[in-house]
């Protein structure tokens, strides 16, 4: 038994800029200026990149980011709709399938997205509904700690509280977080991380798609 916790941008999906995109819209509306956004986003959760881009003018407060988070949320909905680049990547559905099947593992997500944001991406892709529980950029801004959320859940589903934890993630924040709550990370680089940068994190295995068949073996699947 085995708790497998998904990240979404980058691993299961890639959005088509359609997050990117939104969260400019927001920082101009709340900001100011649609620049404040302008800083790499791989494995950052909602609330820090919502932090960050308003430190930038001062006005990073708790209300603020709330603000800019409600209105990335709108425009994300609508700019989902609209991108012909979404997709979702390869292997991602016959490695659910194979998860399934299996019936061994508690398949949720682990994501810096808010909830809402990672339904609304994933019922994009028609993926929602393959996640029942997760842990969520609201749970916590420290990505570990939405971990931690994600895994509790995960093994309260298995009714077995020290079931290993695998997270499967395609930046170095992903392997960082793993191992802080002492879970095993599989690196994949479909995101905008290039193999040699994610091997230089220590991640238990590193593929430069989940089509690699040592993902299978990582999850018990062979």
């Amino acid at each position: 038994m085995l708790v497998a916790l998904f990240d979404i941008d980058g691993t299961l999906i890639d959005a088509g800029g359609a997050g990117r995109s939104s969260m400019a819209q927001a920082f101009t509306e709340i900001g100011g200026d649609s620049e404040l956004g302008a800083f790499r986003y791989g494995g950052m959760t909602d609330r820090a990149i919502a932090r960050q881009g308003l430190a930038k003018v001062g006005k990073a407060s708790d209300a603020n980011i709330d603000a800019l988070l409600d209105r990335y949320l709108h425009h994300l909905e609508v700019e989902l709709q609209h991108t012909e680049r979404f997709k979702v990547h390869a292997a991602v559905l016959p490695l659910l399938d194979a998860l399934d099947r299996a019936g061994h593992a508690a398949v949720g997500l682990g994501t810096g997205n808010v909830a809402r944001g990672a339904e609304l991406k994933l019922t994009r892709g028609a993926l929602w509904h393959r996640f029942t529980f997760g842990g969520y950029g609201c749970d916590h801004e420290d990505r570990a700690r939405l971990l931690h959320a994600g895994a509790e859940r995960g093994r309260l589903r298995l009714g077995s509280m020290d079931a290993p934890v695998i997270v499967i993630g395609d930046t170095p924040k992903d392997v960082a977080a793993a191992h802080a709550i002492g879970a095993t990370c599989i690196a994949v680089a479909t995101g905008t991380y290039g193999m040699d940068e994610l091997r230089e994190t220590g991640a238990s295995l590193v593929v430069e798609t989940l089509e690699d068949g040592r993902v299978a073996d990582a999850l018990q699947l062979t």
